[in-house]
């Protein structure tokens, strides 16, 4: 894969929209690779979260299609070890709700039961068909 590095990928709109969605200042980190360290679920990952974060300094919108934003557990590990105290579980939702507006529908509710529609709470339906259904 060719990347091209300019300072219009670097603080273009893609960073931009990353930044104000999650809050997060992307570039705090220095790759320390501490977050990919402490993952738990590490080993499922296509992409490792500290190059997750990489990939969106650099403005790269293919992070969009890596499965690690889908399979992050947010579980805080990251969080909890990083020196700079990015919170990269806000970084993940961010991407998720940038593929979501980008037309990439991965809510799939054609096959789900129409007992578990009508009892469960629908934001949890919701909830984990958007993170889990990729």
């Amino acid at each position: 894969m060719r990347v091209r590095i300019s300072g219009e990928t670097v603080r273009g709109d893609f960073v931009k929209e990353i930044e104000a969605i999650s809050g997060v200042n992307l570039m705090a980190c220095n790759q320390c690779g501490r977050c990919s360290a402490g993952c738990p679920v590490a080993f499922t990952l296509d992409v490792q979260p500290n190059q997750v974060i990489r990939m969106a300094q650099l403005g790269m919108e293919e992070v969009l299609a890596s499965a690690t934003i889908w399979t992050c557990a947010a579980c805080l590990t990251c969080v909890a070890r990083c020196p700079k105290g990015i919170d990269l579980p806000r970084v993940m939702e961010a991407l998720r709700q940038i593929s979501l507006r980008h037309g990439d529908d991965h809510l799939r509710t054609a096959g789900l039961d129409a007992d578990l529609l009508t009892r469960a709470p629908q934001m949890a339906i919701i909830g984990g068909l958007r993170k889990y259904t990729r």
